[in-house]
């Protein structure tokens, strides 16, 4: 029979990441977010917390737990704050998940020990000023000559790309071979590699409080041993890497959502009307329910899903349905928590503010709602 009970790990996980995130993020995450300032101290913080690395070997620095129980770290980090939870889940998906799982032994065993603490970042350099959904679009290139990598192009909206711990990029780019053909690769830049420059982005709607950056590549040259996998394996690489990020993107809709909806049902028994807390009222109960059913449905397709990778079995469709599921979810439920605050919603205090804000990006980053679509499509044939 089907069993919804979590392990005793994972219940202990979510308790220790909800108390972190009240204790240490929830006092300084409104005003970290007024002054877009990227928080070095949280950084160290979760990476003694074990954050960082979550689903990678012992062997390699990481915490050996399955998929399932980062989902629920992620989960619980967004319950609070979208800006922290960015800053896990990219690190985990986008900067570590690469080299551990495309990565030489030397790459391992030189990259991962300090990103797996947290100690340093890792940049994705994949979307481009004008290639975001249609990756395949990239202009970025990289030439081989003389055993060395001549890279040139630029890279934006790049997660974790520019702070003063970010040890470097994983760069998607063209590598066309002598007959011409189009192929793209995947390549480690290290930061403070001659022509290599990484500029922090500001003035965001949205996830303030991390890090985003834009990076140019000026004739950047690096070995050609700084090929992560093969040759013309890139486009595939990224695909793959895109399917476990996306359930990393769901847990924070649904992590959103759940913190969004608690701020709402706390409000709504607090704000009286006609001489009854507006709870009692049938137009915001109403709202209340829903919020709470779509919340629970949310966390099922997630929960399977996690299920699915953590068994080993086909889950792309699965995650593109999660990713897309969990972020239109967090959309529904902040509309309505920010409804249910009438005027104070709009107001910045209010933490149902920048939940509204934040979950406008988990319908772009890391592949649009309108992508998912083509994904799941696909995978049922169509």
């Amino acid at each position: 029979m089907l069993s919804y009970d979590l392990t005793p790990e994972q219940d202990m996980l979510r308790k220790t990441i909800r108390d972190f995130a009240e204790r240490e993020i929830k006092p300084i995450a409104q005003k970290i977010d007024e002054k877009e300032e990227f928080s070095y101290d949280l950084v160290a913080k979760m990476g003694s917390l074990g954050l960082f690395g979550m689903t990678i070997s012992p062997s390699h620095g990481g915490q050996g737990l399955d998929y399932l129980s980062y989902v629920i770290a992620i989960e619980e980090l967004a319950r609070v704050d979208a800006c922290q939870a960015a800053t896990v889940a990219a690190e985990n998906s986008l900067g570590i998940g690469p080299i551990y799982h495309f990565g030489t032994e030397e790459q391992k065993q030189k990259y991962l020990p300090d990103l797996c603490t947290g100690k340093t970042l890792w940049g994705f350099g994949l979307t481009e000023p004008d290639a975001g959904s249609d990756a395949g679009g990239s202009k970025t290139r990289a030439e081989l000559k003389n055993g060395q990598w001549v890279i040139n192009g630029s890279k934006i909206f790049i997660t974790n790309g520019a702070s003063r711990i970010t040890a470097g990029v994983t760069v998607q780019a063209v590598s066309s071979t002598q007959d011409g053909k189009r192929e793209i690769s995947c390549i480690l830049v290290p930061a403070g590699t001659a022509g290599f420059t990484a500029r922090e982005m500001h003035h965001k709607m949205t996830w303030r409080s991390t890090n985003t950056a834009e990076l140019y590549f000026d004739n950047v040259t690096v070995p050609e041993s700084n090929l992560l996998g093969r040759r013309g394996d890139g486009f595939r690489q990224m695909l793959a890497t895109l399917d476990s990020g996306r359930l990393g993107i769901a847990a924070m809709g649904l992590g959103g959502a759940q913190g969004a909806f608690e701020a709402a049902l706390s409000y709504s028994k607090e704000r009286k009307t006609f001489g009854m807390p507006i709870s009692r009222h049938q137009a915001i109960a109403f709202k209340l329910a829903d919020m709470a059913m779509e919340i629970e449905a949310a966390r099922n397709l997630l929960y399977k899903a996690c299920w699915l990778k953590d068994q080993g079995r086909p889950f792309k469709k699965e995650a593109a349905m999660a990713k897309l599921y969990c972020s239109e979810v967090m959309k529904r439920v902040t509309d309505h928590a920010v409804q249910i605050h009438g005027g104070y919603g709009l107001m910045e205090e209010y933490p149902v503010a920048k939940f509204y804000r934040d979950q406008r990006l988990l319908e772009i980053g890391e592949g649009t709602s309108e992508i998912q679509r083509i994904v799941i499509s696909r995978e049922l044939g169509c």
